[in-house]
């Protein structure tokens, strides 16, 4: 181990596939002690249908990781990024059959994902949370109750209910032990961004997750999202979000929230309200009283080209860095 590497910080992130993968990208470049720890409660898409036919857990949100921290030709990523659009495989991603190919000759998701890992020279490591199948189930605030991430999403968008709260089905999988032992090693642990309910608080729902965080000695931090999100987070402010987090186990631990101050352009937000999100709002006031410091920063990132309101990696991880130097 180099002299560099020795005064890297140990940084675990946790949540799923697309939210925290662009941070990924920002922190690689300052520490190679990464490990990202993913939900695997999607049952959507072309990860959904190979959990079903070929009885593995999910590769989507696994294989977004890997590729953010991956150092390899850039094909190797359009490679693997690459959606197929005719034919009996039209809609299924090329990097989840190689992960469902991995899966085949190991026997072992876990391998799989180390494997694929090892052949795209990945810095830090991407961990599954765990190893079990499982189901993400919801309660709404009308009572009902809805198994499956992707039946959730749609459900709240349809009936315009809100999500309670979430549980596993089983109810007790373990987590993998290399992810109890990366959150005890690391000098940042870190949740989010994303989806609040479907990539985040899945993770603190496997067995040892919370508590690992809980007694951990490093400092933690919840990446807010940019914009609220149909289907789980309309009319949640900031506070509200944590909120959640604490009502599913993370009470009182998280000590600084990075929030975007950034103004984004109007004819961009006004894509974005017309599908009912809207940035995520805050009060400073609203942490004066608590043991939260929040940080504003402008962490946003507009892609002109797509019209996609992003997190800005480099932004981001310097702010990140900032708070493991402290």
């Amino acid at each position: 181990m180099s002299m560099r590497q020795q005064t890297e910080p140990h940084i675990v992130v946790i949540g799923g596939g697309t939210g925290i993968s662009t941070m990924l990208r920002g922190l690689k470049r300052y520490t190679s002690h990464l490990t990202a720890i993913v939900t695997v409660a999607d049952n959507g898409g072309g990860s959904g249908i190979l959990r079903e036919e070929m009885k593995m857990l999910p590769p989507g949100d696994i294989r977004n990781c890997i590729l953010a921290l991956a150092n390899t030709e850039p094909v190797m990523e359009k490679l693997f990024q690459y959606r197929f659009t005719e034919g009996s495989l039209k809609g299924q991603n090329f990097g989840n059959l190689f992960l469902a190919a991995m899966n085949g000759i190991y026997g072992s998701f876990e391998q799989a994902v180390q494997s694929t890992s090892e052949v795209l020279a990945v810095t830090g490591r991407v961990l599954p949370v765990t190893n079990e199948d499982i189901q993400l189930c919801a309660t709404f605030t009308d009572g009902s109750t809805i198994c499956g991430e992707w039946e959730i999403v749609q459900a709240s968008k349809t009936n315009g209910t809100l999500i309670q709260r979430v549980y596993l089905e089983p109810s007790h999988p373990k987590a993998l032990p290399e992810a109890l032992e990366a959150i005890e090693k690391a000098d940042v642990i870190i949740l989010g961004p994303g989806s609040l309910y479907t990539s985040i608080i899945p993770n603190l729902l496997v067995d040892g997750i919370t508590e690992a965080i809980c007694n951990a000695r490093g400092i933690k931090v919840y990446i807010s999202n940019i914009m609220t999100q149909p289907g789980e987070t309309e009319g949640y402010d900031l506070r509200r979000h944590i909120q959640a987090l604490e009502e599913h186990g993370i009470s009182n631990v998280i000590q600084y929230v990075i929030v975007n101050n950034k103004k984004i352009p109007k004819e961009i937000l006004q894509i974005y309200q017309e599908d009912g999100a809207i940035p995520v709002p805050y009060k400073i006031d609203d942490f004066k009283d608590s043991n939260i410091h929040l940080i504003e920063a402008p962490v946003c990132k507009v892609y002109q080209d797509n019209k996609l309101i992003r997190h800005d990696p480099d932004c981001l991880a310097y702010h990140i860095m900032k708070l493991a130097k402290e």
